[in-house]
């Protein structure tokens, strides 16, 4: 007997951040993609404000806005690791661009295929999967965001219909054109007096008493998301439109945080990834005092620290996707680890690439600094750095003494 791995033994176990011949080309599919598509296109979308519609369409003719969707409702029918290496490799042309991406096809779509039933996903999938419908999901309001759990939007059951009211805000894909909503949100409402009684309803646009508040103008970075208020005023939806059972949303609401996180993270890497290679690429050929700026030692400690916290992230984050089980929940530990780690890990890398290329890092041909707004978001949205904190202590402290 032998040991040795066959020849498509070999094939398939790539790498752990490509394990299968599947993942790798998928990783190079949108690798290419991105560099021919996504970057040409970064600044001028990000400088106007705008979402780049057709480009986000386009991703479902490659299969990718329904990428952890089951082929019978029109996705890819991949895994968790394939939808970070999609986030990685799109953020890392355009962050802003991979939000967008990241808010229909994680928090819509992955949400949607998870918690809802047959008749739901057969109607809402295959549209969303192919692009004629870009969606998103509320969950944040003007006065909550941390605190989930203590929402105001409420729903109330009348008849065949729930009548939704309130607002939430900071929604990616709330206006696709600044002027109306996106197709289809899941909307998280109190339907109870618990603090917990919290239940999930799909609005669809043109909803009566749905509608348009704001679109949030002038943000730091991910300019080339949109953003918005979302109003419910008597906001009637059928009853049929209650996604998973009424009260029981706190548990849809945790099992897709935690892909959200590992994609947030994978964002991360994607950033962190890009300014890596633009301060490489500047020190290598820029010369000050008679030498290549990576000839001095403290060039050389920004570029090698971030290379290595880099790659340290991008092992946790693949790790994590490799464990996490799309339909469970049992992986918010490392899925806020990762998140963590590697928001800051991002952040910091984008500082020291604008570093490195000094005067021209502050300016936006070079993309470093562009890159370095975008990844503040990642410290806030989807979970706050210290929600993160709270949360791994609260979890570390049910576990044993000895980690693995």
């Amino acid at each position: 007997a032998t040991l040795a791995p066959t020849a498509q033994q070999e094939a398939e176990a790539v790498s752990i951040f490509s394990p299968t011949s599947e993942h790798q080309a998928l990783r190079e599919m949108v690798r290419s993609f991105a560099e021919a598509e996504v970057e040409p296109q970064a600044a001028e979308f990000n400088r106007a404000e705008k979402m780049n519609l057709p480009l986000l369409r386009k991703l479902g003719e490659l299969g990718l806005l329904g990428v952890t969707v089951p082929e019978e409702y029109g996705g890819s029918g991949m895994d968790a690791t394939a939808a970070v290496i999609v986030h990685e490799e799109l953020a890392a042309s355009d962050p802003a661009f991979c939000l967008a991406y990241l808010a229909h096809s994680m928090l819509f779509v992955n949400n949607l295929t998870q918690n809802g039933n047959h008749e739901q996903k057969s109607k809402w999938l295959p549209a969303a999967c192919e692009g004629s419908k870009i969606c998103g999901m509320c969950m944040s309001e003007p006065s909550v965001g941390t605190d989930v759990l203590g929402m105001k939007t409420t729903a109330v059951r009348q008849g065949d219909e729930w009548v939704l009211n309130g607002a939430k805000m900071w929604i990616t894909n709330g206006t696709l054109d600044g002027e109306s909503t996106g197709d289809a949100y899941l909307v998280y409402a109190k339907t109870g007096q618990g603090r917990g009684d919290v239940s999930l309803f799909l609005v669809e646009k043109g909803a009566p008493g749905f509608s348009l508040g704001q679109k949030i103008h002038d943000k730091c970075g991910m300019r080339a998301s949109m953003t918005a208020e979302l109003v419910f005023q008597d906001c009637r939806v059928p009853a049929a439109n209650l996604v998973g059972k009424e009260g029981g949303a706190a548990l849809c609401m945790m099992r897709n945080l935690e892909i959200e996180r590992v994609t947030l993270a994978a964002m991360s890497l994607g950033i962190a990834r890009r300014c890596t290679e633009e301060m490489n690429r500047y020190a290598r050929e820029r010369q000050a005092f008679g030498s290549h700026l990576n000839a001095f030692g403290q060039m050389q400690r920004f570029i090698a620290e971030s290379y290595a916290e880099y790659m340290a992230g991008r092992a946790y984050v693949y790790q994590t996707a490799k464990d996490l089980k799309l339909d469970t929940v049992g992986n918010g530990l490392d899925a806020d680890g990762v998140k963590l780690y590697c928001g800051v890990m991002a952040k910091n890398v984008a500082d020291r690439a604008i570093q490195v290329l000094g005067g021209y890092g502050y300016v936006g041909e070079y993309n470093v600094e562009r890159l370095w707004r975008d990844s503040k978001l990642l410290e806030i949205g989807g979970g706050t750095n210290e929600a993160h904190h709270k949360n791994m202590v609260r979890d570390l402290s049910r576990k044993v003494d000895k980690l693995p």
